[in-house]
């Protein structure tokens, strides 16, 4: 792949791309096979090009970004400290990728002069690239520029897999005699993080040394196969038992389904009430299917309180709440939670760790719904940094960063509506279909006289109802708190 003559002028650089964009955007697809596939080749070649460019750039704005913070006078530890959000902005991803693309573009730039020779020259993917970074992350610099001259021959012919153990082993090999002290290093890393999945599921990974890794999941296998042969699976498969004794053992309750701690689930009140299909929110972690929640909430073994939050009728918007303190502290910090769900800094998709003042108290920001943020701990931390500044409303906010750049980004309403009809529930109760979560006929639970509890609420927000709407409502409520303290007793 030949690359042309760079250009003479930053204007010429960014003309060069947005022409070279602008034709791509408009080329007319290749007609042949041969062509189709030598026009792939081409663009991966060019991706891994762009990959190792935008690497360079990276590498050079944290350098003038450190010069810039040693000429304003701030002290040699905060040099350069906050580039990597820049560059994460710059990139329109969240800061915490932007700060690991920099920390990669320095080691590959830098340290490994084969690899980025070969990504610059389109010989290798950018995902290979980031192989070669990463199973080298924790070498010496000279080492690390032993196994990239070492690697130099192979990479180009590897698959990633291959590639990953090649170079796993040839890092083991240069510093064998640290490898215990690497092992130290990684189990001081040991976690436990939680992912949403789709159907209201989510999944709970802990990253441990192999041994106790090993216990974990020996114990649970065990505890599965005797309560298989005692004969209490009770239709439980395997996979099934060792997940609710895993949920049973940290939390310490006697079954998996009764929930001890404290967990916030939002839900919309014709979804809670009747058959509704706006789903519920788990606040920071996402939705969970209406009828999954309903059941949640009216089968939990575990105390249940239900507390009243009040949206605009506009645009779904929490309704808004003052305080004197000086901290976002008790209601008001839920509801600045709950308003934001994730990290509310543009791209950035980490959970909530800080909810505080956009515009520092200091400087006579108030502790308010509108000057309050849901941020993670590093985007708190960064809006404090010379230079940064954060303007909020209650329905959005701009980050401005020090070389003046602004990005802005917009409230999602609290209530994720589905646009979805909903099914007439006018004359008889029983006319759709039937729904299969709800408590069953032997659960103990207070017969409502009309069999599924849902059909009790059924037809409660119609408009034909709305003169007997508030009486129709406290007797839901009330018929539902007696089915939770049931199944509660």
């Amino acid at each position: 792949m030949e690359i042309g003559p760079a250009p003479e002028s930053p204007s010429d650089y960014l003309a060069e791309v947005a022409r070279l964009g602008g034709f791509l955007r408009g080329a007319a697809v290749a007609e042949s096979e041969d062509d189709a596939l030598a026009r792939i080749t081409a663009l991966e070649e060019l991706t891994a090009t762009i990959a190792a460019a935008q690497s360079a750039e990276a590498v050079a704005f944290a350098e003038l970004r450190r010069d810039r913070d040693r000429l304003a006078g701030l002290p040699v530890q905060e040099w350069g400290v906050r580039a990597g959000d820049e560059v994460g902005l710059a990139k329109r991803v969240s800061p915490g990728s932007g700060r690991k693309f920099l920390t990669a573009a320095q080691s590959l730039v830098t340290e490994l002069p084969g690899t980025y020779a070969a990504l610059t020259a389109g010989e290798i993917s950018a995902d290979k690239a980031r192989i070669v970074v990463e199973e080298t992350a924790t070498l010496e610099p000279g080492d690390r520029r032993r196994v990239d001259t070492r690697m130099r021959e192979s990479l180009g012919q590897s698959g990633p897999r291959s590639l990953r153990t090649e170079v796993r082993a040839l890092a083991m090999q240069v510093d064998a005699a640290d490898a215990a002290k690497k092992a130290e290093r990684a189990a001081a890393h040991r976690r436990v993080s939680m992912t949403p999945l789709a159907d209201g599921m989510g999944r709970v990974s802990a990253i441990l040394p192999l041994p106790q890794a090993v216990a974990v999941w020996s114990g649970l296998k065990a505890e599965a196969d005797a309560v298989i042969a005692g004969g209490d699976a009770h239709g439980r498969r395997h996979p099934q038992i060792m997940a609710d004794s895993f949920v049973e053992r940290l939390t310490g309750q006697t079954t998996a389904a009764a929930v001890p701690t404290e967990v916030h689930v939002v839900i919309d009140a014709e979804s809670l009430f009747a058959d509704g299909m706006v789903p519920a929110w788990m606040p920071g972690f996402g939705p969970l299917p209406a009828a999954t929640a309903r059941s949640f909430l009216a089968a939990n073994e575990a105390e249940v309180f239900i507390r009243r939050m009040f949206t605009s009728v506009t645009d779904g918007q929490l309704v808004g709440t003052e305080s004197r303190s000086r901290a976002f502290t008790g209601r008001l910090r839920q509801m600045v939670i709950f308003r934001d769900d994730r990290c509310r800094t543009p791209w950035c998709d980490a959970p909530i760790k800080h909810a505080d003042h956009a515009q520092p108290f200091a400087a006579g920001g108030g502790t308010s719904w509108e000057n309050g943020s849901g941020l993670c701990a590093s985007c708190n931390y960064a809006k404090e940094h010379p230079g940064w500044s954060h303007e909020a409303t209650a329905t959005g906010l701009t980050v401005t960063t020090p070389t003046g750049r602004r990005y802005a980004t917009t409230t999602p309403p609290f209530l994720k509506r589905m646009k979805h009809p909903r099914r007439s529930n006018r004359g008889m109760a029983g006319t759709g279909p039937s729904v299969s979560t709800g408590p069953p006929a032997d659960s103990g639970a207070p017969d409502s006289g009309a069999g599924d509890w849902r059909r009790v609420f059924a037809g409660l927000l119609e408009p034909d109802a709305a003169p007997a709407w508030r009486r129709a409502r406290s007797h839901a409520e009330e018929v539902l708190r007696t089915q939770i303290r049931a199944r509660a007793g």
